[in-house]
């Protein structure tokens, strides 16, 4: 069996090195090729182009990058439509991989997208390009799969991977090792984001919060990861000027959230990493302001983290935009901080985890290759 595949970035990466392991399970002697990164390399992956050449982000990078990416999958197309594959699978990717599925679908190959774009979120009219696109839909979250079924897009829930990566019971002490840290110290870690946009906008409101947290409870410590050299350039200066016990460190986010007892964060997949770890938390965000006018009356669904999401509620504090204040974060990271508020949470994570934890690259390689016995046997 020959299988396309195209992942875009580091966490398509990590889903479709998963599913080739999973696949080669049923089909041993399964080939894969497309556009993968290193993980999907080490499995044996085929990779015409170097991922990293789709892995840009923000509008005016990919205006700057358009041709090449548009000469990229105009190359893919013509060399699936004149050798076809069994399966082609987009991973994530979706601005680019929709319109690729589309086309080899229209020529008979079968089409598989793994990680629903977020249509129930914003945007839902592009559950109209994706039915023309797809054949199947694997979702990563449990609510997804009833919003297509209402556009006749065949959908099924998998589960989230991390959810099978990371343990039911978390083990705060391998973290605290990990960081050279000591027990017994009342931790929050402060995570503002990965790019630099985030940083700038969200960094000086957290560490401000930290400093009224501080003010309360002058025991409390504080972790501030760093995701990259050029994160912590930018960091450095805000916390020298702080004057408050905040330990920079480079990466370790995940550490750093699991050594903490609370965890103050930006809306994202962090906070679902957040959940997994059973940590409390508050999500915070700030978009510049036109930018926020104009994604508000987009979005559909009444929450934006998917803790509570998952639940169906306002399990954990979200501040968006002008009620992000430093007052009232550092209220809602004084309140996750009660022992009696930790209890609870622990319970209702651990349920959520629960759910989530489905052997998602299992659950996906079984998914396609039923929908490809279906074809065979249509055919």
């Amino acid at each position: 069996m020959r299988i396309g595949i195209v992942a875009g970035e580091a966490s398509g990466d990590i889903l479709g090195a998963g599913l080739m392991r999973a696949l080669r399970v049923q089909v041993p002697d399964a080939r894969f090729e497309g556009i993968g990164g290193p993980l999907m390399l080490a499995e044996g992956f085929d990779s015409r182009f170097p991922m990293e050449r789709l892995s840009v982000m923000g509008l005016v990078e990919v205006l700057g990058r358009l041709p090449e990416l548009l000469g990229i999958r105009r190359r893919l197309r013509r060399h699936w439509l004149a050798n076809p594959p069994d399966l082609f699978i987009g991973i994530d990717a979706p601005d680019f991989n929709l319109s690729l599925e589309r086309q080899l679908r229209l020529a008979g190959i079968p089409t598989a997208h793994y990680v629903s774009p977020s249509v129930w979120a914003w945007r839902e009219k592009r559950v109209i390009k994706i039915a023309k696109a797809v054949d199947l839909m694997l979702c990563l979250l449990p609510f997804e799969p009833p919003f297509y079924a209402n556009a006749g897009v065949e959908a099924r829930f998998v589960g989230h991977p991390l959810a099978d990566a990371l343990p039911l019971e978390p083990d705060p002490a391998s973290a605290l090792n990990a960081l050279g840290l000591a027990p017994g110290v009342t931790r929050v870690a402060l995570l503002p984001g990965s790019r630099g946009g985030e940083v700038e906008r969200l960094a000086p409101l957290f560490i401000e919060a930290a400093r009224l947290c501080h003010t309360v409870r002058p025991e409390l410590e504080f972790l501030l990861p760093a995701a990259n050299a050029s994160r912590r350039q930018q960091l450095q200066p805000l916390v020298d000027a702080a004057g408050l016990p905040i330990r920079l460190v480079d990466g370790h986010s995940r550490d750093c959230m699991l050594a903490s007892d609370a965890v103050l964060l930006a809306s994202g997949t962090a906070a679902l990493e957040g959940m997994l770890l059973k940590r409390p938390m508050v999500v915070a965000y700030k978009l510049a302001p036109l930018s926020y006018r104009i994604i508000s009356r987009m979005v559909k669904v009444p929450y934006v983290s998917l803790p509570n999401l998952l639940a169906d509620e306002m399990l954990i504090p979200e501040l968006i935009q002008n009620d992000a204040t430093p007052e009232r974060l550092s209220q809602a990271l004084l309140e996750q901080l009660q022992p009696a508020r930790q209890a609870e949470l622990q319970g209702r994570f651990e349920a959520l985890h629960r759910q989530l934890r489905c052997d998602a690259s299992a659950q996906s390689a079984a998914q396609v290759l039923a929908l490809v016995k279906r074809r065979q046997e249509e055919a």
